[in-house]
């Protein structure tokens, strides 16, 4: 069972949020990004959404600063520029196309399995506050259960798919990529559910053999 943020830590993480997002809608407004206006206000949606589900089930702050952590880095990489030789000649000159491994790995693909990451966490510990053991005791991580979490983050992943794809059809030029890019960015999600759920699994029934165990506590 996981320890909810307490409301000082919810505030103190909402307030750095607020803060990186003034200074990313200044930068937008200097450069009248149209395409990251919109992912500015789809953040805005997403911060609104988390804490409804902290208010209701409770979320860690660990995974709340997750979250905060995850918006700095998109609005980082669509603003701050890099290098021509940091990225191919067909992308825009953005971190997002950073090209960590060269033919293999972008920095837009670490932040898709980073954000479902933390999706696929954020369903799982809603569920558990909500849902009790078979034993009336906190739910135990079942690899069952945690595929129904990863695959829920995964849907969270493919809708922000439609929204790129949403911003192709009203902009007249975006940073969204062809199909293939749309490809490796479902795999990047399905990459970051699975090893989440497998750490959930992991510590999460190394915790309740420890609590079962005789003179826990």
């Amino acid at each position: 069972m996981h320890r909810s943020a307490t409301p000082r830590q919810v505030r103190l993480i909402l307030l750095i949020s607020i803060v990186y997002l003034a200074v990313a809608a200044v930068f937008i407004g200097v450069r009248k990004n149209m395409e990251f206006l919109i992912y500015l206000a789809v953040m805005s949606v997403i911060i609104v959404a988390v804490l409804a589900v902290y208010r209701r089930a409770g979320l860690s702050a660990t995974l709340l600063a997750g979250f905060s952590f995850w918006g700095l880095l998109h609005m980082i990489g669509g603003l701050v520029p890099i290098p021509p030789h940091w990225h191919s000649t067909d992308t825009s000159p953005v971190v997002y196309n950073w090209r960590l491994i060269p033919g293999y790995l972008r920095y837009d693909q670490v932040v898709h399995a980073f954000g479902v990451g933390l999706t696929t966490w954020l369903v799982w510990q809603a569920l558990s506050s909500r849902v009790r053991g078979d034993d009336g005791g906190p739910l135990r991580p079942t690899p069952g259960m945690l595929a129904v979490c990863a695959t829920a983050g995964m849907g969270f992943g493919a809708l922000n798919e439609v929204v790129e794809f949403i911003a192709t059809l009203i902009l007249p030029s975006t940073n969204v990529g062809d199909h293939v890019n749309t490809g490796w960015d479902l795999v990047s999600n399905f990459v970051g559910a699975t090893i989440t759920g497998v750490i959930v699994y992991l510590v999460g029934n190394r915790r309740h053999r420890r609590a079962s165990s005789p003179g826990y506590g």
